[in-house]
Order: C-alpha cells, then structure tokens, then sequence
C-alpha cells in the first residue's frame, strides 16, 4: 500500500504529539505537515489541499471547532479526524454536525489511529 501521495496535516497545540504523529506518519508512508494552532492550520490547509486534517478540538486561540468551521466554509473540510483528551459529547456532535468524519481520545492507541487514517483517507465518500 503506498500512501506517498496522500498528505496529511496534523494541528495541535502540544510540540510532543506533532513530533510523534509526524514520525509515525512518515514511517507510514505519509507527507505529512504539522501546525501548531488552529490559524496555522488554515493557512497550510489552503496551501497544502491534505488528503487528510489531524486536528485537536482544545487549542488556544482558535480552537479546533473554530478551525473546523472556518475550514469547511473554505470547503477544505472534506476528511478531518478531531483529537480530543476531554471526550466531550457535545463538542463531538458539534464537530460531527460540522462533517468530521471521526473523532479519537487521546491518549490514542497509535496503530488503531493509523489504521482509521487509512481508511479514511481510502474511503470515498464513507462517513463515520
């Protein structure tokens, strides 16, 4: 399986997961492109087009509802996976209603985290 063309961008706030998922994305196969806040995200979503957006829901300034919202108006929202270590209910409904296609807690069980990538960024137009 080779993902080389498919890229991914992670947003999230902690320098530690953006280290991690950009090298075991990598190791994947993955281009993969991090941003540490929500209005970095947007910028490198509208320069990059990713296969795929990582992005958590709890950042300061822009959060990932926000970011989420924004870019879905920029129609860049077609495959976005939330992060969330709160498990909020409500914030995942939102997200949801907003068309992420899923949402994991951290802390999240890497190789399930990969395999859901993989699948999303495969399916079509599959919803979660």
């Amino acid at each position: 399986m080779s993902n080389s063309k498919s890229t991914i961008l992670v947003v999230d706030d902690q320098p530690g997961i953006r280290r991690l998922l950009m090298e075991v994305l990598t190791e994947e196969g993955y281009n993969v492109c991090t941003a540490a806040n929500g209005y970095e995200g947007m910028q490198k979503a509208k320069e990059l087009n990713p296969s795929l957006i990582l992005m958590d829901m709890k950042m300061p300034g822009m959060d990932g509802i926000e970011t989420l919202r924004e870019l879905k108006h920029l129609n860049q929202a077609e495959k976005v996976i939330m992060m969330t270590a709160y498990g909020e209910l409500g914030l995942v409904n939102i997200a949801k209603d907003l068309g992420a296609y899923a949402y994991v807690t951290k802390p999240f069980d890497i190789i399930e985290l990969c395999t859901m990538i993989s699948q999303v960024i495969s399916a079509n137009a599959i919803e979660y």
